[in-house]
């Protein structure tokens, strides 16, 4: 194969990315460019801008992704009411296409011939980087330092920041250093490995980062008003803002409520099942919220028909097909479905629990209160109808009851 002459790193200005960093340099004899993305992790980005420049970097790119992030990835994947095996909001997966996006761009715009990232080759994050690039970028080449060399842990990937000079933060600690990896954006953070390795071990309480113990929130539940607009948020309380803002606000509220805390085992996309801890309170808001304001707005079968395509859009996000043309299809008639999502929704947060306690929508209710009432409803529903209805629907019933008990 032609010799590498520029890569693009993903680059967070950790252990991990600052060896894999001085690794290329050394192994592929190569131009490295950095690229690190805000995309709502919180802390400094401007660290990893000093670092990449000390090891020699020339072309550095950091860049504000969050309200693009929220705007053209979480919103729309919300609109699908999207959960992964019946509870992961896909908080990490959702993320990553956006990465490999501004990997591709920035690597055409610098005449880069590689791109390179930080996932192991155990992880789905390796699959959800690269069918991304490639969906993007056809002929771009690859460079998954986790899967060539031999620097398989903590200790190993310290020696050699140690042996190269490498500026990295922390020492090497007795029992392998850090009890878990994490990893956060706007819409999650997630922890996993380590301690959590063992799925009958329950995480300590100083592990979770954004949200309070139910047990330590606040007694007196807080009411939150979502405005709705073509299915997603425009407005909290009122107060018209960017989706960005929405969802940080909404993590801001859910996490002094103790929303938005899940422990599970999943089945990763290379084949082995693997626990994570995660927090995701504005999406657990927003899941909610989205579900009720439909249940008003939509009719029953598109309804039913969303609710029927929404694990294989989920499996989608979380296998990393985000580009592919069957979730793009998929989005179309998703998005077709949220003319009519109009409203509000009042949901009350409570030591770590979301109910819906109002819904409502001027323009776009099908809720008929003349016909749902149980009141006298004037003969807008004429209740003998249903007779035939019921006979018509249990024909099938009847005659299968009547063949067995011939036989």
């Amino acid at each position: 194969m032609a010799k590498i002459k520029k890569v693009v790193l993903a680059y967070s200005g950790g252990l991990d990315t600052s060896v894999i960093l001085k690794w290329l340099q050394d192994t592929y004899d190569c131009e490295v460019v950095t690229f690190t993305a805000d995309i709502g992790q919180g802390g400094e980005l401007a660290p990893a801008r000093r670092k990449a420049k000390r090891l020699g970097v020339r072309q550095i790119f950091v860049e504000d992704l969050r309200e693009e992030f929220v705007r053209d990835f979480v919103f729309p994947m919300f609109r699908a009411n999207a959960v992964y095996e019946g509870e992961y909001l896909l908080g990490t997966s959702i993320a990553r296409p956006l990465i490999a996006k501004h990997l591709v761009q920035i690597a055409k715009r610098t005449g880069a011939d590689a791109i390179s990232h930080g996932a192991t080759g155990k992880g789905n994050d390796q699959v959800r980087f690269e069918l991304g690039a490639y969906a993007l970028m056809p002929d771009v080449r690859i460079i998954a330092p986790w899967r060539e060399w031999d620097l398989t842990s903590r200790e190993t990937l310290l020696a050699y920041a140690e042996e190269h000079g490498i500026p990295v933060e922390g020492k090497k600690k007795k029992g392998g250093g850090a009890p878990y990896s994490m990893d956060a954006n706007l819409l999650h953070i997630s922890y996993e490995g380590g301690i959590l390795e063992d799925p009958d071990y329950e995480p300590e309480e100083r592990m979770w980062r954004i949200t309070v113990s139910p047990e330590k929130a606040p007694g007196r539940p807080q009411y939150v008003a979502l405005t709705y607009r073509k299915g997603d948020i425009v407005a909290v309380n009122g107060r018209k803002l960017a989706p960005g803002k929405v969802l940080a606000l909404l993590n801001q509220l859910g996490g002094k409520h103790g929303v938005g805390r899940l422990d599970v085992v999943e089945n990763r996309y290379v084949g082995m099942k693997s626990r994570g801890c995660y927090e995701t309170p504005g999406g657990t808001i927003m899941l909610k919220a989205h579900r009720a304001i439909e249940s008003i707005t939509l009719d029953r079968e598109v309804l039913a028909l969303k609710d029927d395509l929404m694990p294989r859009y989920a499996r989608l996000v979380y296998n990393g097909y985000w580009f592919s043309p069957e979730r793009r299809a998929l989005q179309a008639l998703i998005d077709h479905t949220q003319g009519p999502v109009n409203g509000t929704v009042r949901v009350k947060l409570c030591r770590g629990t979301v109910m819906v306690t109002g819904r409502a929508s001027k323009s776009d209710s099908l809720f008929d209160p003349a016909i749902s009432t149980f009141e006298d409803d004037r003969g807008a529903y004429n209740q003998a109808d249903a007779e035939g209805f019921i006979r018509l629907n249990a024909l099938r019933l009847r005659i299968a009851a009547k063949l067995k008990r011939k036989s």
